[in-house]
């Protein structure tokens, strides 16, 4: 996704209301495809809670400039991440991201094997951080 592209998360009200929508939160898009309702269903996920809300799908529910469902669909495999932007009193406004935006390799945090391991420092561990943001925790 080359372009800045921004979807409508609704039914905030059927699940936690607005709480779990903080701005800068990373949440996860997961197409469901068996939705009785919605074959172009996207649920918005957050790790712990579950599911959160919808991408919107409807002219009634998606606000202006950002994409629907249906238009965001096929734009990534079975899931992708995307950054809470605006939160209004119904819905939020989230920015796609690309899933190599957010998702480490599993060896990232290994050192060389070439190197000699060095005892751990929990001080230094502390505050040791890394450059990607784990899902539902603000960028």
């Amino acid at each position: 996704m080359k372009e800045p592209l921004f979807v409508t998360i609704n039914c905030l009200n059927m699940f936690y209301g607005k709480k779990p929508f903080e701005i800068g939160r990373i949440v996860r898009l997961i197409k469901e495809p068996d939705n009785e309702y919605d074959k172009e269903a996207i649920g918005v996920y957050l790790p712990f809670i579950d599911r959160i809300g919808y991408v919107a799908n409807s002219t009634k529910t998606v606000y202006a400039g950002t994409y629907s469902a249906g238009r965001a669909y096929d734009l990534f495999d079975d899931y992708t991440y995307a950054k809470i932007m605006f939160v209004t009193h119904s819905c939020a406004i989230a920015l796609l991201l690309d899933k190599d935006e957010v998702e480490q390799p599993d060896d990232a945090d290994e050192e060389p094997e070439d190197e000699p391991k060095k005892p751990a420092d929990n001080k230094s561990a502390k505050t040791k951080k890394s450059s990607k943001n784990p899902v539902g925790f603000k960028a």
